[in-house]
């Protein structure tokens, strides 16, 4: 996992990322240094973790953005956020 705006960038950049949470209470600034990008790059994305939860999941105190890097895991959470949906 790559965390923060600025690693989350390098990292769809690189095409590594292969899902990216991005916070829904993030700043508007860094909302669209990553958005359009995952957009334009056609990387999943998930929207509307708090700032402080995806912190918490990741060790900090707030992050904008996480993605995750590893195919397997990017695959793993996708299902259990499918079958949460259902």
């Amino acid at each position: 996992m790559v965390v923060g705006v600025e690693q989350v960038r390098f990292a769809v950049g690189k095409g590594t990322a292969k899902l990216v949470f991005v916070a829904g209470d993030a700043s508007g600034n860094s909302r669209g240094k990553v958005l359009p990008l995952l957009k334009a790059r056609r990387v999943e994305v998930v929207d509307g973790v708090s700032a402080v939860d995806l912190g918490a999941a990741v060790g900090r105190e707030t992050t904008a953005a996480v993605a995750v890097v590893d195919g397997a895991l990017a695959r793993g959470i996708r299902g259990v956020l499918a079958s949460q949906a259902s």
